[in-house]
């Protein structure tokens, strides 16, 4: 399983989240580091996307 990494400017990469998924809120986009899982749960429940998907998706951002 590809590790989550949050590089740059976590606004940034939340913005374009929120750009790709409208009902994002900014709750749902909470990051707190260590809690990587509990970021990716709430992401998988709004998007339907596995945990790798979206993994690499934020990893591309």
């Amino acid at each position: 399983m590809e590790k989550l990494q949050i590089k740059g400017n976590w606004n940034q990469i939340k913005g374009k989240l929120k750009q790709n998924y409208a009902n994002l809120t900014d709750d749902d986009l909470t990051y707190v580091e260590g809690k990587e899982e509990e970021l990716l749960g709430r992401l998988q429940e709004k998007t339907g996307k596995s945990k790798d998907e979206l993994k690499k998706e934020i990893n591309k951002m």
